[in-house]
């Protein structure tokens, strides 16, 4: 019940999302997760936003699959922490738009042990939304300075 709630759907999610470009996703559910989110800029949180392509849900830390926003802690120039305070800023408006989904995809956590979850409403993909806004880049599997 659990791994349902978080978007894990068995092993057949791998298969779903492999080669998958974001604008392909649709949800395997509907839309039944929401919370209001306010910022937590570092350390744990409950339901608020640290960053452009982090937040904390429900006690659980999830990066959002596949893109890579501006650094808010530690930037590396001022035109990288005005990007990244407006990522920040929007991730948090999408997030209090409504009920939103959470799959997995290929790899459940990364490195630093956060959720990796695609954040979908309505089929549309949150990341995606970011990244066309110029907000985010789609993650290539390395990052590349937003300076």
């Amino acid at each position: 019940m659990i791994g349902g709630a978080l978007g894990w759907f068995g092993p057949d999610a791998v298969e779903r999302f492999q080669g998958a470009r974001r604008e392909a996703v649709t949800p395997v559910g509907s839309d039944t997760l929401s919370a209001r989110f306010g910022f937590c800029h570092s350390g744990g949180g409950t339901n608020c936003v640290v960053d452009g392509d982090t937040f904390w849900f429900q006690g659980q830390k999830v990066r959002v699959m596949d893109i890579d926003a501006p650094e808010t802690h530690e930037p590396r120039c001022a035109e990288e922490a005005a990007l990244g305070a407006r990522a920040t800023r929007r991730l948090q408006d999408l997030m209090n738009l409504g009920p939103f989904s959470l799959e997995s995809g290929d790899r459940d956590t990364d490195r630093y042990g956060r959720a990796l979850r695609v954040v979908s409403r309505g089929g549309q993909s949150i990341g995606e939304m970011l990244v066309a806004e110029g907000l985010a880049r789609e993650w290539d599997g390395a990052r590349h300075p937003w300076c």
